[in-house]
């Protein structure tokens, strides 16, 4: 009969981890040290993730991301909770996808989230864990098309910096790697309104070489407490799928092709402002996105999710 010690680590976590939902199995923990020293290792850990997604990026020849503490507050939150309930989701317990956590928590810029999970990891010796990490980061990095999303997200151009959550519970590693785009500074936005109202919204792009595509607003229901069965299921996310469309001012004679002429005011300073009207009669999250694109370039990507709830 075979000990577990005599089967290699990474081919255990070869079988074991997955991008999301694993078989959680819970195990007393055998080789805890205090937290200080933990929080040491994550720090030496979140080092070597930042140097293995700029390599991977540098081989992709798009730009190095640089690490962000807001972003990692904010995913290390996420890891935490679910290493300490024992499940691997982009969801929270609370319903809240990885936009609403980063926005509802003060952020403003747009974001992509990856989420990897071990358990059983055996030994929560730094070295061990720098392994592990390393080892679930490197099965997001290898996925092969068209179930690559994560992959995707690594190499995404547009991302400019990155966060890292960690957490072990019982024996169960969790890892969140929180991308960011940030190009646009928003102004103050009410966070919290009524259905139907309407919110004014005031932003810059801060860089010259990037222009306004568009705003676009997305509306979903109020997020229910999803289940721990629910959360233990893999499954990805994304925005919602109801949305409108606002676009930059033309001047007369100029229209677009419905023979509107657009009411987003844009300066030539990058500086832009919209009033938004809550479009739903009924309670949800708004979230608002400015999809900028690069000066030369018909290719445009979300630079903010600013989120609003209206109840």
């Amino acid at each position: 009969m075979s000990h577990r010690d005599d089967i290699p680590r990474r081919h255990f976590l070869q079988s074991a981890a997955s991008c999301l939902g694993l078989g959680l199995v819970d195990l007393p923990a055998s080789s805890l040290w205090q937290a200080p020293d933990l929080e040491k290792a994550f720090a030496e850990i979140r080092s070597n993730l930042l140097e293995m997604i700029n390599e991977e990026r540098a081989v992709a020849k798009v730009r190095p991301v640089a690490f962000d503490g807001f972003a990692t507050q904010i995913a290390n939150k996420h890891a935490v909770e679910m290493a300490t309930d024992g499940f691997a989701s982009h969801w929270s317990r609370d319903g809240l996808k990885p936009y609403h956590r980063y926005s509802f928590a003060g952020g403003t810029d747009a974001t992509q989230e990856n989420v990897s999970a071990a358990d059983n990891t055996w030994s929560l010796k730094p070295a061990d864990l720098k392994q592990d990490t390393a080892y679930l980061h490197v099965r997001l990095y290898q996925e092969q098309p068209p179930n690559d999303g994560h992959r995707k997200t690594i190499l995404a151009p547009h991302h400019t910096h990155v966060g890292f959550g960690l957490a072990v519970e019982k024996l169960r590693l969790r890892m969140v790697e929180l991308f960011v785009a940030r190009y646009v500074e928003v102004k103050p936005v009410k966070r919290n309104a009524t259905p139907g109202e309407t919110v004014s919204f005031s932003a810059k792009i801060e860089s010259s070489n990037y222009s306004l595509n568009y705003i676009e607003v997305y509306f979903e229901p109020l997020p229910t407490t999803p289940e721990l069965g629910w959360l233990r299921e893999a499954r990805s996310y994304a925005l919602p799928g109801e949305s409108i469309m606002l676009l930059p001012k033309l001047t007369p004679p100029l229209a677009y092709k419905d023979r509107t002429v657009g009411v987003v005011d844009v300066f030539p300073d990058g500086r832009l402002t919209v009033p938004i009207k809550l479009f739903k009669n009924t309670p949800g999250i708004y979230t608002i996105a400015v999809w900028i694109k690069r000066r030369g370039s018909n290719e445009a990507f979300p630079a903010t999710e600013v989120c609003v709830r209206a109840e």
